[in-house]
């Protein structure tokens, strides 16, 4: 019996909308790449999200038995990961990121360790130098992957520099006991040591033309990397810079870092507003509670806001929820979960 062929469409959004065949029983997105269709990926086995896209047409469901980080809500809801993913019949799928985005593709480089230093209980900030001749270029709010020296391990990790300071990278890492990046770091690590990195990955990135609307950034620990690159690239953006909040929260005030480079920010702009959150032992200045709960209602006064968030999973669906709840189009909320590896 002949093997069925559907036609599938991805709809970007920027207006372009790339047409391609795929055989009922491969994946949409070996399909798509094989068609040189621009799209983001990474794992290509269902647990980054990277490929994620809106059913809008068709039938189209997961590879039987394949294992998937969607919720069986968000599947419902029309949500694919495009790499588990097999038409059953022309489709059509919707992208929430332009054409041109995923036309940089991963790349390999090597980095010199330039510095580590110590700047809260339990995170570290790790400076990066690209050897000469390599090359990487990533949107504010995309990861890389760095190979941990001696372990045979991968950490995958946003930076909080952006690529206008290029050749350096700069990365914010949790240090987390028997961590195979925490032992590194902590004990082998060396300057000049030459680290190799790919990268970019991630849908997680800030939205070039939704760059004028209102911004409300809300970080968890470590998850403010990503937003301190996506804040210096609207600062570094031209033109009129848009209202921004930044609620940003860890657990106790001894495991806050970077508050004076977020005090900095706000020097450097004036429309940025940063609220610091501690679930106990709140000093002065500081928000009892998480940054969720710091979130006010006067804080949405547009209906473009854009939201973007990243921390632990239950801080990512308490701020949805919340935004939501204040009047943010669930459209314009973007999330990367912050998972630390053991």
């Amino acid at each position: 019996m002949k093997e069925q062929i559907h036609q599938v469409t991805l709809n970007f959004a920027d207006g372009v909308s790339r047409s391609f065949s795929v055989a009922a029983k491969n994946s949409i997105l070996d399909a798509a790449l094989a068609a040189e269709v621009p799209l983001l990926y990474q794992c290509q086995s269902g647990s980054c999200s990277s490929c994620i896209a809106h059913l809008s047409e068709g039938d189209a469901v997961t590879r039987p038995g394949a294992s998937s980080t969607l919720l069986a809500s968000e599947y419902a809801a029309g949500q694919r990961l495009l790499c588990l993913c097999q038409a059953q019949s022309d489709c059509t799928f919707e992208l929430d990121y332009g054409s041109e985005v995923g036309s940089s593709a991963a790349r390999e480089a090597h980095a010199f360790v330039d510095s580590i230093e110590r700047i809260a209980s339990n995170v570290m900030r790790l400076t990066l130098e690209l050897a000469e001749g390599d090359w990487l270029e990533f949107r504010p709010g995309q990861f890389m992957q760095i190979e941990v020296p001696g372990y045979g391990a991968v950490r995958s990790y946003s930076p909080s520099s952006t690529a206008v300071v290029l050749p350096k990278l700069e990365f914010l890492v949790r240090l987390l006991p028997g961590g195979a990046m925490s032992g590194y770091l902590e004990e082998k690590a060396n300057s000049e040591d030459v680290l190799t990195l790919s990268g970019p990955y991630g849908a997680f990135f800030l939205r070039e033309e939704k760059r004028r609307a209102p911004h409300i950034f809300v970080a968890g620990g470590t998850g403010l990397a990503p937003i301190l690159s996506m804040i210096d690239a609207l600062h570094q953006g031209s033109g009129r810079k848009p209202p921004m909040l930044l609620s940003f929260g860890c657990a106790i005030p001894d495991a806050l870092f970077c508050l004076d480079d977020i005090e900095l920010r706000q020097q450097w702009l004036p429309t940025l507003e940063a609220r610091i959150c501690v679930d106990r032992e709140p000093g002065p200045g500081l928000h009892h509670g998480s940054p969720v709960s710091a979130l006010r209602a006067e804080d949405v006064t547009s209906p473009e806001t854009v939201a973007y968030l990243c921390g632990p999973q239950p801080m990512i669906d308490a701020a949805t929820a919340r935004l939501i709840e204040l009047g943010v189009d669930p459209a314009n909320i973007f999330a990367e979960q912050f998972v630390a590896s053991n």
